[in-house]
């Protein structure tokens, strides 16, 4: 086994040894040591914002002659390169670990140090002449720079699932069209209810989506407002007015986000109430999404002794030992990730309500968790449009079967022959298996004329116009 080459670095509470290519530095290495939890590494999109917010204190400390510009430049540089995609695999403390998010915090400052130093000819580790605090960190805390880097990465990673979701409801809309004219038996209570068509149904499911969308749209408008230049507390220790808006102008350059800053610096340090509200939107909207994905696994169910009203793409097979099964695949995934999101949510706000003072210590459970449910859910709805939706057929003669036997369309006699009549009908039906329709002429309460107008597809499925 070859040997790993090691530096040593040095930090407050002594001298450890690091892997010697590596970027990351000492207090990256006791993180990795103390966290052994989960095996989960933070989201690129993370990283890219905390990669952006660096690169934007380090500009504003430039531009108010607070930083050397040899250094600085360096580090901007350094940033460039992580905000592009380089140097991930050197990010690698665990999603689950010291409170407030201090180990991912110092893992990127290390890591853009060394880099820095690397660009200007100088030896990892050799932090007396640019430090990982002093010089990358300058005028920042763990406290203000974490929740600003949830920010940006939860707007950046929304405006994604914003694309997908979109491109779902229009998929659901096409079918609406396509299958207009398929009526079908609705169901309530999983029994017999009045007639719908199939567009119907594919039409609510595209507004269900769209509205959930739209709460979600809603909420991350609020994560627009920054505290960062808020320091450790909110008080802007080593900070200045001027700073903090140099700071807001260069992530709005960086991000093309219409960012700015809070109007109590305080508030969004002590309070992650705005990240439970982006995360109870996603949870609403995974309601809408497991509901649709049962109805069609119940739609699509059979192909001989269930519903079979649809036909779902065939994408593998189903069984291990029954031979030509075919299981509804995506509608299985798509309500497996709406669990997952609900059950995220439930720690992000257990996690919200958990600061204490002046900062909420529990952000990388928020972090972890908010990202994973945005990630899973433009990932499934992706799949799901284009592997199971877009391929969806009627199974029309079944439709119309179940529709013309359906007991609820007794509703549509109603106004006609009074509700106990027809009650009458549907249970005389029943009890001879005659249709409801048969029934009814044999009854003599309405001509065969008047009955085929009353139950006709336009006017069991169609509002009154």
């Amino acid at each position: 086994m070859k040997k790993v080459k090691m530096r040593l670095e040095k930090d407050s509470l002594g001298i450890k040894p690091v892997p010697a290519a590596a970027y990351y530095g000492v207090e990256t290495v006791r993180a990795v040591e103390n966290f052994p939890i989960s095996g989960e590494r933070f989201h690129g999109d993370f990283i890219w914002a905390l990669a952006a917010v660096k690169k934007a204190c380090a500009r504003a400390n430039m531009a108010l002659g607070r930083l050397d510009l040899r250094k600085g430049r360096a580090i901007v540089r350094a940033c460039d390169e992580v905000i592009s995609g380089k140097l991930r695999q050197e990010f690698v403390t665990d999603v689950l670990q010291s409170g407030a998010g201090v180990s991912a915090h110092m893992n990127m400052n290390e890591v853009i140090a060394n880099r820095a130093l690397e660009i200007l000819g100088k030896k990892k580790g050799d932090h007396g002449f640019l430090h990982s605090h002093d010089h990358v960190n300058m005028g920042q805390s763990t406290n203000d720079v974490i929740p600003t880097a949830l920010r940006l990465s939860v707007l950046r990673i929304s405006a994604e699932f914003w694309k997908e979701s979109a491109a779902l409801e229009k998929s659901l809309l096409k079918k609406a069209r396509e299958f207009r004219d398929v009526v079908k038996a609705g169901r309530t209570h999983l029994q017999d209810a009045a007639p719908v068509t199939l567009g119907q149904v594919f039409g609510g499911w595209a507004h269900q989506l769209q509205k959930a969308r739209g709460r979600v749209v809603l909420m991350t408008a609020g994560l627009l407002e920054l505290g960062i230049g808020g320091s450790a507390v909110g008080t802007g220790l080593n900070t200045s007015l001027r700073y903090r808006a140099r700071v807001i102008a260069n992530l709005r350059k960086i991000t093309g986000f219409r960012l700015k800053s809070s109007p109590d610096l305080f508030s969004v340090m002590q309070n992650d109430a705005d990240f439970a509200a982006v995360s109870g939107a996603l949870r609403d909207y995974a309601l809408s999404l497991v509901q649709i994905a049962n109805d069609l696994r119940l739609l699509s169910s059979g192909p001989n002794t269930g519903f079979g009203e649809i036909f779902l793409p065939a994408l593998q097979p189903g069984s291990s030992i029954m031979p030509g099964k075919v299981n509804p695949v995506m509608p299985e995934v798509a309500a497996q990730v709406g669990y997952q999101v609900i059950g995220n949510d439930v720690s992000i706000a257990f996690a919200a309500a958990s600061g204490e003072c002046e900062l909420n210590v529990m952000r990388p459970v928020i972090i972890r968790n908010l990202m994973q449910s945005f990630e899973i859910l433009k990932n499934c709805l992706s799949v799901l449009r284009t592997k199971c939706v877009d391929g969806i057929r009627a199974n029309r003669e079944k439709c119309r079967y179940y529709a013309e036997n359906s007991f609820g369309i007794a509703a549509a006699l109603n106004p006609h022959i009074g509700y106990s009549r027809a009650a009458e009908c549907v249970k005389e039906a029943s009890r001879t298996g005659k249709t409801l329709r048969r029934v009814v002429l044999e009854k003599g309460l309405m001509s065969e004329k008047a009955l085929r107008k009353i139950l006709s597809p336009g006017n069991l499925t169609q509002s009154p116009g």
